[in-house]
């Protein structure tokens, strides 16, 4: 007697093979494997000496709005959100708050603004009145790097 399979079924068998094969297996020499927590440390290095700061505009500066923001960093490199590379990181401008909490991921709102894409300038648009800018530079998962780097707030006023 044969069995009588259905060609979405039998077509499909060989592609679950695969993927099964391409799995990692579940135990290691000391039993288990390491969850993700342990193979990455919650916090990115940042290597010694590293500055994050802002070029413009300058400390107490009257500027008009949209304000041209530009970042600084030295002894790093910028790279996106989400692409995992060694002593890089990308910019979150903190405006009018202070600093979130280090040891968690930077919020995404009005006054933390992610530039996931990397970007090192940017036009703000700012209500007229007086402001306080600062930049916090976060990982590939927008977690600030350990030690954090962040710049000295600045104050300006928007006419």
């Amino acid at each position: 007697m044969t069995l009588a399979l259905p060609r979405r079924l039998v077509l499909a068998l060989p592609m679950a093979a695969v993927l099964l094969a391409s799995l990692p297996l579940a135990s290691s020499a000391e039993g288990t494997l390491p969850s993700p927590a342990e193979e990455r440390p919650a916090r990115t290095p940042s290597p010694a000496g590293a500055r994050v700061y802002l070029i413009s505009p300058a400390p107490g500066e009257t500027v008009t709005s949209p304000v041209l923001v530009r970042f600084g960093l030295s002894g790093m490199g910028v790279a996106p959100a989400g692409v995992p590379l060694p002593k890089t990181g990308h910019h979150h401008l903190i405006v009018d708050s202070p600093l979130p909490p280090l040891d968690q991921p930077i919020p995404a709102d009005g006054q933390h603004v992610h530039y996931g894409a990397g970007l090192t300038e940017v036009k703000l648009e700012l209500a007229p009145g007086p402001h306080t800018l600062q930049i916090l530079l976060g990982d590939d998962r927008h977690m600030p790097h350990d030690p954090p780097l962040y710049s000295e707030p600045i104050s300006i006023t928007v006419q």
